[in-house]
């Protein structure tokens, strides 16, 4: 499995809005800023976030977005799923029409290999990635 930038961005503005929570509604162009997320895109994974049902946004001067949910409620599989697809690792996994060549056992490792990713993802929220990152953001700077 491989996160595209959607994906890594995508989850560096939840956790933006995940530190923020509280200060209202963000205005993109700030999380952009403190993410190093390119302006160009980081409506477009707002927007995708908020079709999930992970953010709000807000139009007008006092507008912008924030978190519709609780940090702790956040499953990062329920993300990466909202902003990839389906987890995959393989294409013997993506079709499984696909002739595998007979190799069962290669097939069921690679879905052991999926299903522990998803373990992974499923068992950190965006209030564990949030508070992790504020605890290793101690030496930078941000100006």
């Amino acid at each position: 499995m491989r996160l595209s930038s959607k994906g890594d961005y995508g989850i560096r503005a939840l956790v933006d809005l995940a530190q923020h929570r509280g200060r209202g509604p963000i205005p993109s162009g700030e999380i952009a800023a403190r993410q190093a997320i390119p302006e160009s895109l980081v409506g477009q994974v707002l927007g995708a976030l908020r079709t999930a049902g992970f953010v709000r946004s807000a139009r007008g001067a006092q507008g912008g977005h924030e978190l519709a949910m609780e940090p702790a409620d956040v499953r990062m599989d329920a993300v990466v799923k909202s902003l990839e697809g389906n987890i995959s690792v393989g294409a013997c996994l993506d079709n499984p029409n696909l002739d595998s060549s007979g190799s069962a056992g290669q097939l069921h490792m690679w879905e052991d290999v999926r299903d522990a990713i998803v373990d992974v993802l499923h068992d950190r929220t965006l209030a564990d990635l949030a508070e992790r990152d504020a605890v290793t953001a101690g030496g930078r700077y941000s100006i």
